[in-house]
């Protein structure tokens, strides 16, 4: 993990954000970016007869407020002992985070941000979403695993690794239904032993949904983290984000999330 892309922006999130970055980035011997954007079409209007008017005063202001932002990282930064970079873009977030993400190892955003789910999916590395306003440190105290057995799971907990080092408490969770798994949550418990990792299996009588069984677990069990596979096909990605991903990405007072397609 070389290469930690952060959501950059002016909210009360931001700390925790890099905060949590500086973490990984020192224990693993990594560079961070952070990327900063403002959307230009956001100052585009269309008349009714089809022109086009930008309001230039409004969008030399935000871009010259995003060049303060970035000095004002830079400054931050220097004074850490982290190798880092700011970026910045002028398309729509989601879009900006995914062009960043080509080439990094982790992308961290805040829930809040609104395009976690969708950027889990379409970026080419995991994403860690944290809560609004928390940090979380590493080593973490305790980490659980959402395992149904899918390529999706598995694409997660591979790139959890290197987020679960030194972890005491890591917790395998299978909620129990009529649906046969895919690759059986002993190949997980097997895989983390060859990281030296070692985990503890439970599997779970369902109680309500699937997601309110998996947030009991992960409450009772005080996971930091919750690692979970994200849904790429269209049909999949309604059903899962209208239920299990959802669910962890609007639950208030939830736990970090690594997603991962």
């Amino acid at each position: 993990m070389r290469s930690i892309l952060v959501q950059g922006g002016r909210d009360t999130a931001m700390t925790a954000r890099l905060d949590t970055a500086l973490d990984l980035a020192r224990a693993h011997e990594s560079h961070i970016t952070v990327a900063i954007d403002t959307p230009i079409d956001s100052f585009v209007t269309v008349d009714p007869y089809g022109g086009t008017y930008v309001a230039r005063e409004a969008l030399d202001a935000a871009l010259a407020a995003d060049d303060a932002l970035a000095d004002a990282f830079a400054g931050r930064l220097e004074n850490d002992d982290v190798p880092f970079d700011i970026v910045q873009f002028e398309t729509q977030p989601l879009e900006a985070m995914i062009a960043a993400a080509r080439l990094a190892d982790l992308a961290i955003v805040s829930r809040t941000c609104g395009y976690a789910g969708d950027l889990a999916i379409d970026a080419k590395c995991p994403v860690l979403v944290l809560p609004s306003d928390k940090r979380i440190g590493f080593p973490l105290k305790s980490a659980c695993i959402a395992w149904d057995g899918s390529d999706e799971a598995a694409m997660a907990l591979r790139s959890s690794t290197r987020l679960l080092w030194g972890c005491p408490e890591v917790h395998v969770l299978t909620v129990l239904t009529d649906k046969p798994l895919g690759f059986p949550p002993t190949d997980a418990l097997r895989y983390l032993s060859r990281h030296d990792i070692k985990a503890e299996l439970h599997e779970l009588e369902k109680a309500g949904s699937i997601e309110q069984t998996l947030a009991g677990a992960v409450s009772s069990l005080g996971g930091e983290l919750l690692v979970m596979g994200a849904f790429g096909h269209s049909r999949l990605r309604e059903f899962m984000f209208g239920g299990v991903s959802r669910y962890f990405l609007e639950l208030e007072n939830g736990p970090a999330l690594l997603m991962a397609h």
